[in-house]
């Protein structure tokens, strides 16, 4: 049980950080050398499962998956870098389950992994686990299909770590405390700036929890007050 607070990150080699919600359960493991943040999201009516991000040690996901629910459906992608797709082929072999991925960098995880998403994500998408919708977040300028997913939680909160109403952000590596993802040119630079204000600050309120790809977690209220200077120092 984490509280509801930011999510502190978890260790490399170390057991999987687990907040229980009301409708889903939100697993996160550090793995690899880059040290990845994978998040397993479980919902608790079904069991039905969903990965975010099958970033590396394979054995070690699986091991996650076979330990929190009933199957895993889907793993969506945030983006094509090759830290945050090495387990993919294995755990999409091993399991069945979908890929779903931003639509402009699908042709570079084909690519890179040899496995063919089921769906190409846009800006405004769905996808569902379970009981549970989360929407997709399009975040351009760390890669071109950068996709965050958007969870909130019902009204009516009742688990320790639950707040009513509150939003959690799984931003892959576009969002950290601090500021937004590398990016290698200064118009892409401004393109996450633009949709990390338009599409994350403008919508979503102070108490949202950001996820993000490595390390611990934020909320939007600790980052909200520094927009100018991120936009200042451009990166």
């Amino acid at each position: 049980m984490t509280g509801p607070g930011p999510t502190p990150a978890a260790r490399p080699g170390g057991p999987a950080v687990v907040r229980v919600l009301d409708e889903l359960v939100v697993s996160s493991l550090c793995v690899g050398p880059m040290e990845n943040t994978a998040y397993l999201l479980t919902c608790r009516a079904s069991g039905t499962q969903l990965l975010v991000d099958a970033a590396d040690e394979a054995d070690r996901l699986l091991a996650l998956v076979r330990a929190s629910g009933d199957g895993l459906a889907t793993v969506v992608t945030t983006h094509r870098h090759r830290d945050h797709v090495g387990a993919l082929a294995a755990v999409t072999a091993a399991t069945g389950a979908d890929l779903l991925v931003g639509s402009d960098d699908a042709d570079a995880v084909v690519a890179s992994t040899g496995v063919t998403p089921r769906r190409r994500l846009v800006h405004g998408d769905a996808v569902i686990c379970g009981h549970v919708t989360l929407d997709v977040v399009a975040l351009r300028g760390h890669t071109p299909g950068s996709v965050a997913l958007a969870y909130r939680e019902p009204g009516d909160a009742r688990e320790p770590d639950a707040v009513a109403g509150r939003a959690h952000l799984f931003t892959g590596d576009s969002l950290f405390p601090g500021g937004p993802g590398r990016t290698t040119s200064r118009a892409d630079f401004t393109q996450l700036m633009d949709d990390l204000e338009e599409r994350v600050f403008a919508r979503f309120d102070d108490r949202t929890l950001v996820h993000p790809g490595h390390g611990a977690g934020t909320v939007l209220g600790a980052e909200r007050p520094r927009l100018g200077e991120w936009r200042a120092r451009g990166w």
